[in-house]
């Protein structure tokens, strides 16, 4: 597994994709993608709940050990609000950490969180110093200085202002993040680029462009501050748009046979499972 703190020491952008299962992992390793976003979203969604910390800790684990056990890609785990105070952040580092994450996410609101994105959503924030004493928590947990903290801001998200965003990102910086993530439900990239200008920060930056597309790879490289780019929950809108798309064909076509042709074969789908270890083992040792 790579180390993430050695892309940034070689001025790498970390392409990050979400994912939500050991298969979509498997897909996003496969497309080249430098590490793997265990998005919370993306679990909340799968289990066809809303993304509210609904989801537990010891689901987020399960799934994110499964994902590590197939993919030799690192794991950026999104951790929400660390699912408590300073206390519980100290016990999920660690437990993350052992469970094979190569970094964590947290975010400065209070829980129970509201996803970001949602429009006329509840955006509580903690005070700084309070979200400072988790960032120090998280620092201090963890067993390897390889394994990475990032600060997530959500004051834009909360319609506080680029001072605030500023502030903050300073703050968590100073208890010891290694990286800030700025978020921004804007559709376009304007609020980003302009936090992005004033940031003067030590720490790299991290983007989610979700809400605003037009943000490329080559505008976050060209800012000379942006160290990971995190594409959100694109694998779980993949994944809902194809299905959506084949079961109404098929109930309009009366039967499979429009759709069989359009979709992988049922052999792809047995590479992507390792039916041929299967039959090896099979062959070796079953008499």
């Amino acid at each position: 597994m790579t180390n993430l703190r050695s892309y940034l020491a070689a001025d790498k952008l970390i392409q990050t994709m979400a994912t939500h299962s050991p298969l979509s992992a498997k897909l996003a390793e496969e497309a080249g993608f430098d590490a793997l976003w265990a998005s919370g979203f993306e679990l909340s969604a799968l289990y066809g709940l809303a993304d509210v910390s609904l989801i537990t800790m010891t689901q987020h684990l399960e799934m994110m050990r499964a994902i590590a056990a197939s993919s030799s890609l690192p794991i950026v785990a999104d951790i929400d609000t660390g699912f408590g105070n300073a206390v519980n952040v100290v016990h999920a580092i660690r437990e993350y950490e052992r469970a094979g994450a190569a970094c964590v996410v947290m975010e400065d609101k209070a829980f129970p969180k509201v996803t970001s994105l949602v429009a006329g959503g509840r955006q509580d924030l903690l005070r700084i110093e309070e979200f400072q004493g988790k960032i120090e928590a998280a620092c201090a947990a963890r067993m390897s200085s390889d394994f990475l903290v990032i600060a997530r801001v959500e004051a834009l998200i909360a319609g506080l202002g680029q001072d605030e965003a500023l502030r903050r990102a300073h703050a968590y910086t100073k208890a010891g993040a290694d990286m800030v993530l700025i978020h921004s439900k804007q559709k376009t990239p304007d609020e980003i680029e302009a936090f992005i200008a004033a940031w003067d920060g030590a720490a790299p930056l991290v983007l989610v462009p979700t809400a605003y597309p037009e943000m490329t790879v080559d505008r976050m490289r060209a800012t000379g501050k942006v160290g990971m780019v995190i594409w959100g929950n694109h694998a779980i809108r993949a994944a809902v748009t194809a299905m959506q798309d084949i079961f109404a064909r098929i109930l309009e076509d009366g039967g499979i046979q429009g759709v069989d042709k359009t979709i992988v074969p049922v052999t792809e789908v047995f590479r992507l499972q390792d039916m041929n270890a299967v039959k090896d083992t099979e062959n070796r040792f079953l008499r």
